[in-house]
Formats: C-alpha cells, sequence, structure tokens
C-alpha cells in the first residue's frame, strides 16, 4: 500500500515545482540573513563618519558610495535591512496573533457576539489605513514611555502597524472558522463535552492555518513598505539610525546631484517586496487542495 503524503507535503512538494516562489524563498532568507549577522558583515558601523568623504560615488572602498555626512552606504543598507524586516515580520506576527484570536472568537459563538465585533472591525476597516496609522502611531508616542529615541520610534511603529494590520486577518478567520466548526470532527469534540477554547486551539486553528500563513507572507511586505513610508515622511526612525525608509529619504533629497543614494535602498525595498509577494502567490496555490494533481 502506498504511503499517502499529508497537505503539508503536498504543499511542499507543489511549492517546489514554483521556480518563481522558490527564487522568493531564497532570497528572502538570503535578506534575513544579511539583516541577521549585520553587525558582523557590514564593514564599518553604521553611524561611522567619514571626514572628507561625503557624496562619494561607488568605488572599492565604499561599495555603495556614501552619504552626505561621510558614513557608509552599504553598511547603513545592511543595518536598514534588520530594521526594516524586524519590523515587518514582528509586527505582522502580532497581528496574526491578535486576528486570529479574535477572529477564532467571532466565527465561533457567532450571533450577537460575532455580530458586534465584526462591526467594531468594519468600524476600523472604514478609517483609511494610512490614517489609522498615523493617528495610532502619534497617538502612541505622545506617551513618551521610552527615554531613547530609537526605542520610542521602533515601539510606536510596531504597535501602529500591528494594530493596523490585524482587522483583515480577522475576517478571514472568522470566515474559516464558520466553515470548519460545522465539519463532522468538530461536532464530534463537542459531542465529547470539549471546553471552545480546547476545540479551537486543537481542531479548528491548526486546520486553517493554510490562508494564516500565506496572509502572513503579504502582511510582511505591507509592513516594510509602511515602515519605510513612516521613516520617509519622518514619523519613523530618525537619522543617525538606520531604516530602508530613512535612507530613501537621505537619497530623496539629494537625487537630482547625487541619485547614488536613492538606488541601494529603493532597490532593496522593490526586491524585498516583490519576493514576498512571488512567494506568496506561490504558497497560496501550493496550500490549496483543489491545484493537487
Amino acid at each position: 500500500m502506498m504511503k499517502s503524503n499529508s497537505l503539508w507535503q503536498d504543499s511542499w512538494v507543489r511549492l517546489q515545482k514554483n521556480k518563481g516562489a522558490m527564487f522568493s524563498m531564497y532570497f528572502i532568507i538570503l535578506v534575513s540573513v544579511l539583516a541577521l549577522f549585520a553587525g558582523v558583515l557590514s564593514p564599518y558601523p553604521f553611524d561611522e563618519i567619514f571626514d572628507g568623504k561625503e557624496f562619494l560615488s561607488p568605488n572599492s572602498k565604499f561599495w555603495f558610495g556614501t552619504d552626505s555626512l561621510g558614513r557608509d552606504l552599504f553598511s547603513r543598507t545592511l543595518y536598514g535591512a534588520r530594521m526594516s524586516m524586524a519590523v515587518g515580520i514582528i509586527t505582522a506576527l502580532i497581528s496574526m496573533v491578535i486576528g486570529t484570536v479574535y477572529g477564532s472568537i467571532s466565527g465561533w459563538f457567532g450571533g450577537r457576539i460575532d455580530s458586534i465585533m465584526m462591526r467594531f472591525v468594519d468600524t476600523l476597516i472604514a478609517i483609511p489605513s494610512l490614517v489609522l496609522l498615523i493617528l495610532v502611531k502619534v497617538f502612541f508616542d505622545s506617551f513618551q514611555l521610552f527615554e531613547s529615541l530609537e526605542a520610542r520610534a521602533l515601539t510606536g511603529m510596531v504597535v501602529a502597524l500591528s494594530m493596523v494590520g490585524w482587522v483583515t486577518l480577522a475576517r478571514v478567520v472568522r470566515g474559516q472558522v464558520l466553515q470548519v466548526k460545522e465539519l463532522t470532527y468538530v461536532e464530534a469534540a463537542r459531542a465529547l463535552g470539549f471546553k471552545p477554547a480546547h476545540i479551537l486551539r486543537k481542531y479548528i486553528i491548526p486546520n486553517i492555518l493554510g490562508p494564516i500563513i500565506v496572509l502572513l507572507t503579504f502582511q510582511i511586505p505591507s509592513n516594510i513598505l509602511s515602515e519605510s513610508f513612516l521613516s520617509f515622511i519622518g514619523l519613523g526612525l530618525q537619522p543617525p539610525y538606520s531604516s530602508w525608509g530613512v535612507l530613501a529619504n537621505d537619497g530623496w533629497k539629494a537625487m537630482q546631484t547625487y541619485p547614488h543614494l536613492i538606488f541601494p535602498p529603493g532597490v532593496a525595498i522593490f526586491l524585498t517586496l516583490l519576493a514576498f509577494n512571488l512567494f506568496g502567490d506561490g504558497l497560496r496555490d501550493a496550500l490549496d487542495p483543489k491545484m493537487k494533481t
């Protein structure tokens, strides 16, 4: 008798056939490794200033050139990857937890509880996400919980992006729970007297992980772009700290005279967002049982 593969094994086989998704996955791993080991791989500290080396074009010593203060742009791009990737991944994971818990409760109990919870979600969705993001960021920063400007800006971005990003996932999880809770194995668990929390944790959520993981792969690049935008307009990290948004802002100011400044962060943002979206598309197709041949 032939051994049947699990859904995850079949999905991995289908994902391997998608060359674009696999290449994107390897690229994401590469960027993550570079960000994680930026302190080791960077030839210079991100804030080291080289007097008399301002606005140098790319050369053998400074691969990406230098900025207006004589800082190595290659080192700052690597450190920027650490900050942008960290914000994107951490906020996506927080949004996933909030959205999964909220959507599961709403979908499981249904009725009046579901109606009230979804009306709150609809209210948040009705507000433009960018406006809501800026409002939450400014509101949190007004408390000044941290003395460090870096910690304050970073925490504010994480809170703002997490509070904005969970609503879409909550609606998807709710819809999945509404479908799965009517299946036979869930009815059997109910008949055995298991509590709702146990049923959700053991039987429902593990079986809807596919759509949740796919949404997570799309949420990460969205958060990276939002972080870059906030830093670009001055609401995120500020110099000398480095993120791709900070570097893009610096490059934009001098784009006409020193265009090499904007290329590294711009290309990094573009390729990373493209890789996440291609990988998300491939993962969505791989996890779709209808794609099984």
